[in-house]
């Protein structure tokens, strides 16, 4: 039981905070970082290896993540591709990029909460232990969309599945703090720069569902990132009480990819987007570089509750650091879980889900 551990992560003071007073600012500075912002980590040299290492990749079906799933083959991991789609050619598709026959499809689908834990059921059955998670996926609907369970639908896949995801992980062994071989297991948050244009989770109106259309998209799609990133330092607060790293949590934004996020968008926009995607956006296997760099890099095994923004440590914002609002995130969306048990469960709230077979 990890509930309630008062714990928090020293400000190491790296970077800054910084607000955006418009949401289409927070948007735009990830597309322009790209070109102006210098790195100050290396790219992990591809003689780097993962053999022996089991791998979880959600949304590994398409874009950054398929891109990921990829990379971490090619290093000698065997990788787990969690998706809804592309199954199987997604699956065969990486399995050949990558040369490698340890690659397998786990199908999920995010904006439903039961379907999340038939895939934690189903990873527990067969007795395997992930030493890398990496949740990437995402969505950005055109319009206000609910979840199965009724939640607005980035709300729900961006936050509330991976509270789940991880906390039956936890409570199943099937990430096991402290690891194997004296290795930190390791979570990987794919966030976005876009949560500084959100000031503040608001607690009043938590879980509700509101409508919105594409004028406001983006405003809850940087509500829904500074959620995670939220929780992301949290659950490194909790994880890792004493200082010392049980559980590498870190989290980072690759910047602007060329990927499906916005496949949604009205017809009349695409052929505005799609150019303009081509010219100014990354191509995944070029946005790669901070993801394996969090799942690779030696000493990002031995710390915890770190942001990459590209290749360079940052500061997440104010809002997302602030350990009383990660805190009450924490019960808050532990209540809201406590309305959907499974059928011989008490719940998953705290890493409490027990065995239910």
């Amino acid at each position: 039981m990890l509930r309630g551990l008062p714990a928090r992560i020293p400000d190491t003071g790296r970077g800054r905070h910084v607000k955006y007073n418009r949401k289409l600012r927070a948007f735009a500075s990830g597309v322009v970082d790209r070109f102006l912002q210098r790195a100050t980590l290396s790219p992990v040299p591809e003689r780097v290896r993962l053999d022996g290492r089991i791998c979880l990749v959600t949304g590994a079906n398409r874009g950054l993540g398929k891109a990921v799933a990829v990379d971490l083959a090619k290093r000698g991991a065997e990788v787990l591709m969690a998706c809804r789609g592309g199954h199987p050619e997604a699956g065969e598709h990486v399995r050949r990029l990558a040369g490698s026959d340890k690659v397998d499809m786990f199908r999920v689908d995010l904006a439903d909460l039961d379907s999340v834990h038939a895939l934690c059921d189903r990873l527990r059955h067969k007795g395997r232990k992930v030493d890398i998670l990496v949740l990437n996926a995402g969505v950005m609907p055109a319009k206000a969309r609910r979840s199965a369970q009724g939640y607005e639908l980035m709300f729900a896949v961006h936050f509330l599945a991976n509270r789940v995801l991880i906390d039956r992980l936890l409570a199943d062994g099937v990430v096991r703090p402290g690891g194997r071989d004296g290795e930190a297991p390791r979570i990987v948050f794919i966030v976005s720069e876009t949560h500084r244009a959100a000031d503040s989770i608001d607690f009043g109106s938590f879980g509700v569902f509101g409508e919105y259309g594409l004028k406001d998209g983006l405003k809850y799609y940087a509500l829904s990132k500074l959620h995670l990133c939220t929780y992301a330092q949290e659950l490194s607060r909790r994880l890792n009480p004493e200082g010392e790293v049980r559980v590498a949590v870190n989290s980072l934004c690759p910047g602007a990819v060329d990927s499906d996020l916005m496949r949604e968008a009205p017809w009349w926009l695409k052929p505005l987007l799609f150019p303009a995607k081509r010219l100014l956006f990354a191509a995944p296997h070029r946005a790669v570089a901070p993801v394996t760099h969090a799942c690779c890099a030696e000493d990002m095994g031995r710390r915890s509750g770190v942001y990459l923004h590209l290749m360079r440590e940052k500061e997440m914002s104010a809002p997302a650091m602030d350990a009383s609002a990660g805190a009450r995130l924490w019960r808050e969306s532990e209540a809201l879980l406590a309305r959907h048990p499974r059928s011989g469960e008490e719940g998953v709230g705290g890493f409490a889900a027990g065995e239910s077979e």
